[in-house]
C-alpha cells in the first residue's frame, strides 16, 4: 500500500480527530488542570476508543448498532448524560491547586466509555468504513488499518489539545481566571451534547 493511497485516509482521520468536540474538549481541560503526563490515561482510553470504535466500523458492527433505533436512542442517552456530568465536574473544578485536591485526571476507562457511547463516532468511522473499504481486501485487514490510524491520529490531536490547555494555564494568574476558563470549556462540553441529537 503506497503513500498515496493512504493520504486520504489519514486526511481525514486528522480532520475527524482535531475538529473541535467532546474528547478534544476534555483533552483541553484535563490538559489546563494536570498536564501532559496527568492526561496521558485520558488521551490513551480516547485513542484506544476510538481505534477499537474503527475497527468495529470496519468490520460491520457499528452497522448493526446504528440499524437498531432503539440501541442508537440508548447510546444517544448514556452518552449524553455521562458527558454532561464531565462538563459538570470541570464547572466545579477551580484553579490547579483546587482542582487536584478535589478531583484526579480522567482516566483510561472513561475515556473508551465516552467513545463506545458516542453516536456521532460510530457515524464517522461507519463513513470512514465505507469511503476507505477499497483499501483492503477483507474486512478484518480494513479493520485493523483504520484502528491504527485513527488510534495514531487520535493520540496526536489530543496530546496537541492537551498542550494546548497546558500552555493556556500558564498564561492564567488569578483563581477567577481559572474559574472562566472551567466554565468555557464546561460549556463547550456540554454543547457537544448538541450535534448528538441533531
Amino acid at each position: 500500500m503506497s503513500l498515496e493511497t493512504l493520504t486520504p485516509l489519514c486526511l481525514f482521520a486528522l480532520v475527524s480527530t482535531a475538529s473541535p468536540g467532546g474528547a478534544t474538549t476534555l483533552a483541553t481541560a484535563s490538559g489546563a488542570s494536570f498536564g501532559l503526563r496527568g492526561s496521558a490515561p485520558l488521551i490513551a482510553g480516547i485513542a484506544f476508543g476510538l481505534a477499537t470504535m474503527a475497527g468495529a466500523a470496519a468490520m460491520g458492527l457499528a452497522g448493526i448498532l446504528l440499524a437498531i433505533p432503539s440501541l442508537q436512542l440508548a447510546m444517544k442517552a448514556i452518552g449524553s448524560i455521562y458527558l454532561l456530568w464531565l462538563a459538570w465536574q470541570i464547572a466545579g473544578r477551580g484553579p490547579p491547586h483546587l482542582a487536584q485536591a478535589q478531583a484526579s485526571p480522567i482516566g483510561f476507562i472513561a475515556g473508551v466509555w465516552m467513545l463506545w457511547h458516542n453516536p456521532k463516532g460510530w457515524a464517522m468511522t461507519v463513513s470512514a468504513a465505507a469511503s476507505f473499504a477499497s483499501l483492503a481486501d477483507e474486512p478484518v485487514q480494513l479493520g485493523l488499518l483504520l484502528a491504527a490510524t485513527f488510534g495514531i491520529f487520535a493520540i496526536i490531536s489530543l496530546s496537541t489539545w492537551c498542550i494546548t490547555g497546558l500552555l493556556l494555564a500558564r498564561l492564567l494568574r488569578t483563581d477567577g481566571q481559572w474559574w472562566a476558563l472551567n466554565i468555557s470549556l464546561a460549556t463547550l462540553l456540554a454543547a457537544s451534547v448538541v450535534p448528538i441529537w441533531i
